[in-house]
């Protein structure tokens, strides 16, 4: 978990464009709660593929939540992104 965290943590706020397993894919990471619960959401920019999971930061510890796909599918991709261009304007991606 720790070396997920510190792909996670690396990523920007906003929404931004990385490549994962040879795709480009356009993202976005928000966070609400004063920064305690954390999104993010993928999808590749050929359709082929989709990502998405929320990250609480709890008092007992990070709870990783992936929605609807299976915790090794996020925690691989986020391991695997590099972020290519980032701008907190999400129409310019559109």
């Amino acid at each position: 978990m720790k070396t997920f965290l510190a792909a996670f943590n690396a990523l920007p706020q906003g929404t931004f464009t990385g490549t994962a397993y040879g795709k480009t894919y356009i993202a976005t990471r928000s966070q609400s709660v004063e920064g305690r619960a954390e999104k993010l959401v993928a999808e590749a920019l050929d359709g082929s593929d989709y990502i998405s999971l929320n990250l609480y930061r709890l008092r007992a510890g990070t709870l990783l939540k992936p929605c609807e796909m299976p915790e090794e599918k996020v925690v691989a991709f986020v391991m695997d992104l590099e972020v290519a261009c980032a701008d907190k304007r999400a129409d310019q991606f559109g």
